[in-house]
């Protein structure tokens, strides 16, 4: 039977929640090592060497902003399925490693393992395909929700498996996630349409295409400003807010569930009544006023609290129509290539937001670091203003057979 154009087909929901759920695999191992990392890495040989630590942590990152132009334009060449199965065996390989090493230099090795399967570009470039633009979205939305949940899942388990399994048996954890992530792949998500084969590929027009150029630095700034500000919040939460460290999922995880209901209905209004403009600005400019509000507002528990659930809001609504709006805006032949640039952007945008906010806070202060963000939301917005939007396609009914 027919399916109207607004709404998913039941295809397009099966691809949301099947690659959404492989998002959620792959980063809940990566997010149950963070909070108990630096606890754990004393016990290993070169473990009191911070900045080993530090690189253990971040060659992660490092290693994912140098594979994700690779396996986009691998993924466009190929087919989306078999680069994302091979990014997922070689970071199960990674977290098996980890689990092994005998010293903090093996651990570096599997964390750059880990990094190096690199498969958020070819992911999202497959959940493009499976659905139409004006349900995109929604799909992006679903992909982002679920990491942003199990961030905040990971905040409360970590210390509790930590206890059970040791950081060992986090790190097999890890991998075998991954591993079942593989089978959800092949058994769940929907038949890929068929890829553009050896055509050559448009990447020179992908970097410097203006549009593309500007949801870049989005989301370039907008990983800067999340970084720089968790490397200062868990302070005030314990200085302003009077919160031990164990307790701040009590903020993190209501804050991030509210803002799930609150950051659904302004997807839906972007898509179905074409308001994605004014949305998308309004999210930049939530993002300028919640860093502002911490610089000024901040000193309470209950205030760090309504900035975090708005940086949450803005956060989501932005993380979901960023790559919506890459793959519109790409050509049809390089869309993995384009998600491949904007994932390695945001890689950078995360490494150079720890680094930045800690320089800035060490330096200058906390609120240093809020003014700064602020500074950089500011830009974003003014750049955001001169974005051409792609045109919403009308597309015809999905169809099903009964």
């Amino acid at each position: 039977m027919s399916i109207p154009a607004d709404r998913m087909s039941p295809e397009e929901r099966r691809a949301g929640a099947s690659l959404a759920s492989i998002f959620a695999l792959r980063m809940l191992g990566l997010f149950l090592i963070l909070p108990v990392f630096s606890v754990y890495a004393k016990t290993l040989p070169g473990g009191d060497n911070l900045a080993l630590v530090g690189f253990a942590l971040g060659a992660y990152g490092l290693t994912q902003a140098i594979f994700q132009i690779p396996y986009g334009i691998a993924s466009d060449i190929f087919g989306r399925k078999p680069v994302i199965v091979i990014g997922l065996l070689i970071f199960a390989l990674g977290s098996f490693v980890a689990a092994w090493a005998p010293d903090m230099n093996w651990i570096i090795v599997g964390r750059v393992l880990q990094g190096a399967g690199a498969i958020s570009a070819a992911v999202t470039a497959l959940a493009a395909d499976l659905t139409r633009e004006e349900h995109r979205t929604k799909v992006m939305a679903m992909i982002g929700s679920s990491i942003g949940l199990v961030f905040a899942l990971s905040l409360v388990g970590a210390p509790i498996l930590y206890g059970w399994i040791g950081m060992g048996g986090l790190f097999c954890m890890t991998g075998g996630l991954a591993l079942a992530a593989i089978i959800l792949l092949l058994k769940a998500v929907p038949p890929a349409p068929p890829t553009n084969g050896h055509e050559k590929l448009p990447l020179r027009r992908v970097i410097f295409d203006k549009d593309l150029l500007r949801l870049n630095l989005g989301i370039f700034v907008l990983h800067i400003v999340q970084m720089a500000m968790f490397v200062v919040l868990p302070h005030a939460l314990v200085d302003h807010g009077g919160l031990e460290a164990a307790s701040h999922w009590k903020v993190y995880l209501p804050a991030v569930l509210v803002s799930f209901a609150v950051m659904i209905p302004a997807i839906i209004a972007a898509e179905r009544k074409d308001k994605m403009r004014p949305i998308f600005r309004a999210a930049i400019g939530l993002l300028a006023i919640v860093q502002i509000g911490l610089l000024f507002f901040g000193q309470s528990l209950w205030t760090l609290s309504l900035w975090l659930l708005l940086f949450f809001v803005a956060f989501n609504v932005l993380e979901a129509t960023l790559p919506s709006l890459v793959s519109r805006t790409a050509p049809a032949a390089a869309k993995g290539a384009a998600l491949g640039v904007y994932n390695t952007t945001q890689a950078i945008g995360l490494f150079i937001g720890g680094a930045a906010g800690g320089y800035v806070a060490q330096n200058f202060g906390d609120n240093a670091v809020f003014a700064t963000a602020a500074v950089l939301a500011v830009i974003w917005l003014v750049v955001a203003n001169s974005m051409n939007f792609p045109r919403p396609r009308t597309a015809p009914a999905a169809t099903q057979t009964v």
